[in-house]
């Protein structure tokens, strides 16, 4: 338990150093950072970095709220002023089983869009593209004496364009400024989870193929990965367990007729820290991911936090 203290206090501070940091140099930035970040920001926020599951139980059904803060250039120059922009999403998640090997996992966004720019705020509302993935159990350590209890999984799945898509909105600075991407998309995921007495890591890999949508634009396709390391505190019917770790995200240039859309790949790495309580059938946590590193689209948006609540019913 002192170890992982440790591990929470130096990540923390690490954190913090990098965020004030970017605070204290956005007024020399000048092609800093950029956001494709569709699924991760407004369209279709399926959780992404955040996380497929709970760390108290792999299958359950829930909701969980998402607050992501992003700023973006207002224009195309240096001194161009700087906007706040503020993605609300509102999620049904559930991760069921279907069979003694096999989970279906549902995420239902509703997206809560809005920013404040220099002559007017815009806002947008509504329902997101639906995520539906299946994981299969592909290993699983059956020794009960076992030191390291180890488990594979493996999955994937389809976006579905519930979501509304306006392309009017891709002339702004931000791409993501959508409810849905209006495409079909389709995903890959993995997941390794591995525990000790009360320690576990969790590892998550996940790639998301796009495709072009009737408005003949295509977002790049993304790739996630975590990892994150637990420990469960047991006190009577009470589980607690703080977690710490670290998340990313990787994308490709958009299209548009085929063609790249310039300043629209980028890839950004957080930290991230979040406690889970846990009472018979009920459990609710909370999560915040600080930016440690980011290169995202040409100066022109900059991601500052994100911040998580999921209250889960345990299957």
């Amino acid at each position: 338990m002192k170890k992982l203290l440790i591990l929470f206090l130096l990540l923390n501070q690490t954190v913090n150093a990098q965020f004030k940091n970017l605070l204290s140099d956005q007024s020399s930035l000048t092609d800093a950072y950029f956001l494709d970040d569709c699924d991760a920001c407004g369209c279709s926020a399926s959780g992404g970095s955040m996380g497929f599951n709970s760390m108290l139980s792999e299958k359950f059904i829930g909701v969980r709220y998402m607050y992501q803060k992003y700023q973006s250039r207002d224009g195309v120059f240096n001194n161009s002023p700087w906007i706040d922009e503020n993605f609300n999403t509102v999620q049904l998640w559930g991760r069921i089983p279907v069979s003694s090997k096999m989970d279906v996992m549902v995420l239902a966004p509703y997206h809560f869009l809005n920013r404040e720019k220099m002559t007017n705020s815009q806002s947008l509302s509504g329902l997101g593209d639906i995520t539906l993935l299946t994981f299969y159990n592909l290993h699983q350590t059956q020794n009960d004496t076992a030191t390291f209890h180890h488990k594979i999984l493996v999955g994937g799945g389809i976006k579905v364009p519930t979501g509304v898509f306006n392309n009017k909105n891709n002339g702004s600075i931000n791409p993501s400024f959508q409810l849905g991407t209006g495409s079909w998309d389709y995903n890959l995921a993995t997941e390794y989870i591995v525990r000790a007495n009360n320690f576990g890591l969790n590892t998550t890999l996940s790639y998301a193929f796009k495709t072009e949508n009737q408005k003949n634009y295509k977002f790049g396709n993304q790739f996630n990965y975590g990892s994150t390391l637990f420990y469960t505190i047991l006190v009577d019917q009470l589980q607690l367990v703080p977690q710490i770790g670290v998340a990313g995200e990787t994308y490709q240039a958009n299209q548009e007729f085929k063609e790249d859309v310039p300043y629209t790949k980028g890839d950004i790495f957080f930290g991230k820290l979040g406690i889970e309580a846990g009472y018979r059938n009920f459990s609710a946590g909370i999560n915040v991911m600080l930016p440690i590193n980011q290169n995202l689209t040409g100066g022109r948006v900059e991601a500052d936090y994100r911040l998580a609540f999921n209250i889960n019913y345990i299957l």
